[in-house]
């Protein structure tokens, strides 16, 4: 990283210590500490976000409703340049400046129901206090990122060119994938129907997106590169995907993969006091499908990936994506054996959260 960066942002480098930061894996991240106090400074991944300027757009039209609508609200926007931009360029890379939260941290593994809790909550308030912008406003930073249509059209691209041997070694995960097919069928009926509006969603809800405060209290939504017009299902889908089982898409034990109810029932209830009075009815029939969604998803792309020769996630061993593909169908029937739990959960829930709103 060269010095020029932060002398753009009018920060003299000689005067600032830099560090890495925090584990997530797009941007490169630094702690940038000094004389003016702290900040973040992250590089943005251009592999991943063709065009950054969209995200800086789209941070800084939200940035000035929210400051007009919802002043009080902590929204961690980009701070600009010394040229007034939100982006400094310096070799074809792209730079920006964040502010330290002070008494703030992340957590990168969900521990606890409440975590889930709070983590709902905050995902729920970001998108009801933008229930008033209109989407259509924002630029897509990630075309297609939650398109279940397009990523059945690329399974099945991927199934008609794949290597017989490796068609052979799916073939039990293309049976279930494919016999799983009518949740795609509900997505393609969803959009084509209009049945939902299109919101402000976050896209990316795990649980390392959220800030806390020491006592453990959510304090907002970080990690905004992805936020575009989109169906609340991806966001709630997502939690549901990364929340409900202590094994992660990485674990190799598919024993170890199990639904907890009470971290539904945490998502139900923190995403509901926000969002309560906000959805449609539409939107809360699907509360439960939203999970199906996503773990259905990501399972058809690692699967895909896999057919196509590993091409797009990383992988550190032989059949790394199939393992994941294993991984997902896993959770997924899991996620079915507990429907009818689940769905009277939030039943027993409705009651409360229907037409009204808890804060």
């Amino acid at each position: 990283m060269s010095p020029n960066i932060l002398d753009a942002f009018g920060l003299n480098h000689n005067d600032y210590h830099t560090k890495a930061f925090g584990s997530g894996l797009i941007n490169s991240t630094w702690e940038i500490s000094g004389p003016r106090g702290r900040y973040i400074l992250q590089c943005i991944n251009k592999n991943v976000f063709k065009n950054p300027q969209d995200i800086a757009d789209n941070l800084s039209a939200l940035e000035h409703y929210l400051k007009r609508t919802s002043p009080g609200y902590l929204f961690t926007a980009p701070l600009p340049a010394l040229n007034g931009k939100l982006l400094v360029e310096d070799s074809d890379n792209y730079y920006r400046l964040l502010p330290f939260i002070g008494g703030s941290h992340t957590v990168d593994f969900i521990t606890q129901g409440q975590q889930a809790y709070e983590a709902a909550k905050q995902f729920g308030k970001f998108t009801r206090l933008l229930n008033g912008f209109d989407p259509r406003q924002l630029k897509y930073t990630l075309p297609d990122f939650h398109n279940l249509n397009l990523r059945v059209e690329q399974f099945k691209a991927a199934l008609a060119n794949a290597d017989k041997v490796v068609l052979e070694k799916a073939a039990e995960e293309i049976r279930q994938v494919e016999a799983h097919i009518a949740i795609a069928d509900i997505y393609k009926k969803i959009v084509s129907d209009q049945q939902i509006p299109l919101r402000v969603i976050h896209h990316d809800t795990k649980i390392n997106n959220v800030l806390f405060d020491d006592d453990n209290n959510g304090l907002c939504v970080i990690d905004l590169d992805t936020v575009m017009p989109g169906y609340y299902i991806s966001d709630v889908g997502d939690m549901m995907r990364t929340y409900l089982s202590a094994a992660n898409e990485e674990e190799r034990d598919l024993d170890k993969i199990k639904i907890r109810e009470d971290y539904f029932i945490a998502i139900y209830k923190g995403y509901m006091e926000e969002m309560g009075d906000v959805l449609t009815p539409a939107e809360k029939s699907l509360f439960f499908y939203s999970g199906k969604f996503m773990i259905y998803m990501q399972a058809i792309r690692f699967l895909a990936d896999f057919l196509n020769g590993d091409i797009y996630y990383h992988t550190s061993y032989p059949g790394h994506n199939l393992l994941r593909t294993q991984n997902q169908l896993t959770l997924l029937k899991r996620y079915l054996e507990s429907e009818n739990s689940l769905q009277q959960a939030a039943h027993d829930l409705e009651k409360v959260y229907a037409g009204t709103n808890a804060r």
